[in-house]
């Protein structure tokens, strides 16, 4: 590892490690304390892109990161390559895993919960419009979920109350076109409340 508890020995073919230097290793007992600590030693704008990445769940298209790289004016996917590296992403068939749902859970926890409801209402709405001004609805339901994570409080305008609802209508209708009724009556009932 980077601290040298643990290396390979490539004359002997095997690990070596020093014990007394593991034994005097401050660990946490908690593993969601281990990743906390992990992701807190690297640089801002990692850990800034890890948090973006959390806010989609456990993992994310690469060409999805490029479209929010735009939406946002941030370097995501340079971040989250350095996180790759760092062993607390793992990159496979162009998407970004978190290596460990305890790594994505410690990411989204470090921001508090209204940095979290501001992300979220920023992200869904940046993705709504883009939708919009493309005409192309494929980034809609991820678009509103993320609106529905915001909660209320990220709701700066009254005006914005109305827009999440129709896009909730429209989320909502498109579910049912797929068969999801579940999904469906879940954006409706957001919609309407």
């Amino acid at each position: 590892g980077k601290e040298g508890l643990l290396r390979p020995s490539l004359s002997r073919r095997r690990w070596e490690w020093d014990k007394e230097k593991i034994q005097f290793q401050k660990l946490p007992d908690d593993v969601a304390m281990f990743f906390t600590n992990s992701i807190e030693a690297l640089s801002e704008d990692v850990k800034a892109s890890l948090c973006v990445l959390s806010c989609f769940g456990s993992s994310a298209e690469s060409a999805f990161i490029k479209t929010m790289e735009g939406l946002l004016q941030k370097n995501l996917l340079n971040n989250l390559d350095a996180a790759v590296e760092e062993g607390l992403l793992d990159k496979k068939d162009g998407r970004y895993h978190f290596s460990h749902d305890r790594i994505q859970e410690a990411a989204y926890n470090m921001m508090n919960f209204l940095d979290r409801c501001h992300f979220h209402f920023t992200y869904g709405m940046a993705l709504a419009q883009l939708s919009a001004r493309e005409k192309d609805d494929s980034n809609l339901l991820i678009a509103v979920n993320q609106l529905n994570l915001a909660s209320p409080e990220a709701v700066q305008e009254r005006s914005q109350n109305v827009i999440i609802a129709k896009l909730n209508l429209q989320a909502g209708k498109k579910t049912m076109e797929m068969s999801d009724f579940v999904a469906a009556y879940s954006y409706f009932d957001n919609g309407i409340s």
